[in-house]
């Protein structure tokens, strides 16, 4: 097979130009000028600057508010996950198995992933009303005193349900896929070998959706923590009492309503460093159990 050499030694670089400006424009930028006023103390009108060295970081780890925020980030990322992932898969289980209309489930199963978040923020606003809205009324029809606009709880536990819901169409995009790849072959070998349908599943199948798994693992979880922004700020804002907001969120209420640049600077650094020891952790510990 000949082997195709570009003439110029320019072109190659004129082909991943647009891709390289893009990571120097969105993140590499961004993440400079971010990582650069974490040191710095600035007033709210831009007029004036102070070097602060580490002051910025020491107010952010020793602000009891910022503490809740992360308890509630890690127990919502860990929650949505879990559920987006297991819903997600069950129904890419169960529509791969349909025989009549399966195009029919798929498109419909696959609809929400086009809803943008706050989107689905708006729609759940209406959904909890508790003026007019159809799950808030049957929450307290059957027994719970659900108020989510005074109740932490509450609140916290309406936004894991949204946040899962927006995202199980994506999961099980992947899923159906992972199962579709999956040889008919071993299929047909495994319905000799096991007669339960659950024990073949856990034994044979899942393990096949290991490398799918693991990357919708990370990609819920850096779901929860970015993506769910738009949600949060069309649904609660982070109340009642600061107990729904997300690291990302309080980045936003301190820096943009606020006007605290250095604080919530230093703030997403530590995010960004936060979210890459969760991803070495994941690649590190978690992938060794993949096999591909």
């Amino acid at each position: 097979m000949k082997k195709v050499q570009f003439k110029n030694n320019f072109i190659p670089y004129l082909f991943i130009f647009p891709q390289i400006s893009i990571i120097l424009i969105f993140f590499i930028w961004p993440s400079s000028m971010a990582a650069y006023y974490s040191f710095i103390l600035e007033d709210a009108f831009g007029i004036s600057s102070q070097f602060v060295w580490l002051d910025n970081y020491i107010d952010v780890v020793s602000d009891s508010e910022y503490y809740s925020s992360l308890v509630f980030t890690t127990i919502f990322s860990t929650l949505v996950s879990f559920f987006a992932l297991s819903i997600g898969l069950l129904l890419a289980y169960k529509a791969h198995n349909i025989i009549k209309s399966k195009n029919i489930y798929r498109t419909l199963l696959m609809w929400p992933y086009a809803i943008a978040p706050a989107i689905v923020g708006l729609m759940a606003s209406f959904f909890f009303s508790s003026s007019h809205g159809d799950i808030y009324n049957f929450l307290n029809i059957i027994g719970w005193d659900f108020d989510p606009k005074s109740d932490p709880f509450d609140a916290q536990v309406m936004l894991v349900f949204i946040a899962s819901w927006k995202q199980i169409s994506v999961n099980f995009i992947f899923f159906l896929s992972g199962l579709q790849a999956i040889p008919k072959s071993i299929i047909e070998a495994s319905l000799i070998d096991c007669q339960s349908d659950v024990k073949r599943f856990w034994t044979i199948v899942f393990p096949l959706l290991a490398p799918t798994t693991f990357f919708l693992l990370i990609t819920n979880i850096t779901y929860s923590f970015f993506d769910t922004f738009g949600l949060i700020d069309t649904t609660t804002r982070g109340t009642p009492m600061g107990e729904t907001k997300t690291l990302a969120y309080k980045i936003y209420q301190d820096g943009f309503l606020g006007a605290d640049i250095g604080g919530s600077s230093a703030q997403s650094v530590i995010l960004m460093l936060f979210v890459l020891l969760i991803t070495v952790f994941q690649f590190k510990y978690i992938e060794k159990k993949v096999h591909y």
